[in-house]
């Protein structure tokens, strides 16, 4: 089963005291990327946001957006006691102290603005802890419905990688019946050519050297372990299409491999029609390595 590397997912969570959306686009990376964008405190949260992504995502950049909107409660607007307490004790000592003839009441106004009096604005992180459950299964939606979209664009590019490699093995099958002419043709040729050589010079030929050359030629152009090799790796190339999890990386040094191949079998088989055919494979190769450049 393939997977594509690139897709999107969103969900969202409406409750009484938080509301939140979380986004994911994923694009294409050798390996696993998360980057999280979110308000503070809850960028905090990264770590946790790549545990429960790395469980079902392999490879690939994944961009996570965290929309949070957290609804102040009675909780959020507490005084603290103990704090508000003291600094109006002091302030009152102080006042005594100093004489003052309204024991500090200008000063008292302003104690709420000391340190600890009041929670600081934006301080939130003790919310993290309980807010967490709720993005966590909302984060997981967003996976789910992401992974459903990478699964529908890998069906298709499973099926376009089994098409390119099916034209592959015609273009294989057609150098297949062309091996044994490639030695035949060498053979015809150099005789036409020793014939021409004959009839213009008073030259003598040994026969024995014209076979011993044409044998040369045979065994130099020999691609029938090439053509094994490369039709080889094609059924393995379907075998890991159908079979396999997140197998991006296999079927690029597949690919890799069959372009050795196809390599070879035009380098040693010095026959035209023969190289036609390992153009047209260089060429689904080529169409080959773009899509799995795509895969998980």
């Amino acid at each position: 089963m393939l997977l594509s590397m690139t897709g999107y997912g969103e969900a969202r969570c409406q409750g009484e005291q938080l509301s939140l959306s979380v986004e994911l686009r994923a694009l294409n990376n050798r390996y696993l990327k998360v980057s999280l964008r979110a308000p503070d405190p809850y960028h905090l949260l990264e770590a946790e946001f790549e545990k429960v992504i790395r469980k079902t995502v392999k490879r690939g950049t994944i961009q996570v957006h965290l929309r949070c909107d957290h609804k102040a409660g009675a909780e959020d607007f507490r005084i603290n006691p103990v704090a508000l307490a003291s600094y109006v004790q002091q302030v009152r000592d102080v006042s005594k102290q100093l004489g003052l003839a309204d024991q500090g009441a200008a000063l008292l106004s302003q104690v709420l603005m000391l340190p600890g009096v009041l929670p600081e604005s934006g301080s939130r992180t003790y919310q993290l802890h309980d807010d967490w459950p709720i993005i966590e299964k909302t984060l997981q939606q967003a996976i789910d419905q992401l992974q459903g979209m990478r699964k529908d664009e890998g069906n298709a590019m499973a099926q376009e990688l089994l098409s390119h490699r099916d034209a592959i093995a015609k273009h294989l099958d057609v150098i297949r019946t062309m091996i044994p002419q490639v030695v035949t043709s060498f053979r015809d040729r150099l005789f036409e050519r020793v014939k021409t050589i004959l009839s213009e010079h008073d030259v003598k030929i040994d026969r024995n050297d014209l076979i011993r050359e044409v044998s040369i030629f045979a065994e130099r152009s020999d691609i029938a372990e090439e053509v094994v090799r490369l039709a080889t790796h094609l059924v393995h190339f379907q075998e890991i299409i159908k079979e396999d999890e997140s197998p991006g990386r296999k079927l690029e040094f597949l690919t890799q491999e069959m372009g050795r191949e196809a390599n070879t079998i035009g380098s040693k088989a010095s026959d035209v029609q023969i190289s036609k055919q390992v153009v047209e494979i260089k060429g689904m190769l080529e169409k080959v390595r773009e899509l799995i450049q795509n895969v998980e």
